[in-house]
């Protein structure tokens, strides 16, 4: 694969996934810039929820940064017409075997209050560690609580 169509296809993505209203999407520099600091780890994702190949419709992606022994997921998103369908869960499933692989014994993830996929965190076994008051701005300047949330994921293959 080359960095640069997995770079579109990932912005393709989170062009469709994200309310600008929230203004939780990265620009592509932003994440130009995480993916050459070399902790940081993109995965794509097909229709199926599978590691995309060349040439396929990214589904989804998952943007992460490897620290010394946690992996904070730094973005997530599933295209609309491909969400609820297991492809959030296999995301997870597959970050969660990476980053154990990678060294880590936990993931860490940061979200909006109210974020709809919440339910999709806690079923998968994350648990709130934290709140940050009135973190994020919307568009419109309203403020929403940040939610700071952990897995242990030390049992995963």
């Amino acid at each position: 694969m080359h960095p640069g169509d997995d770079l579109d296809r990932a912005m393709a993505v989170m062009a469709d996934a994200f309310d600008p209203h929230y203004r939780e999407a990265w620009t592509r520099r932003q994440v130009e810039d995480a993916l050459t600091t070399g902790n940081c780890h993109l995965h794509l994702v097909d229709a199926q929820g599978a590691t995309i190949e060349e040439g396929v419709v990214a589904a989804g992606f998952s943007l992460s940064r490897q620290g010394y022994d946690e992996e904070e997921l730094l973005l997530i998103a599933v295209s609309p017409q491909y969400r609820r369908k297991g492809i959030g869960r296999s995301i997870l499933e597959a970050l969660a075997v990476a980053a154990r692989t990678r060294g880590s014994k936990r993931l860490l993830l940061e979200m909006r209050r109210g974020n709809p996929a919440e339910s999709l965190y806690r079923a998968f076994g994350f648990s709130v560690i934290g709140e940050r008051k009135d973190y994020y701005r919307t568009a419109t300047g309203d403020r929403i609580d940040a939610i700071t949330f952990a897995c242990e994921i030390g049992g995963w293959n």
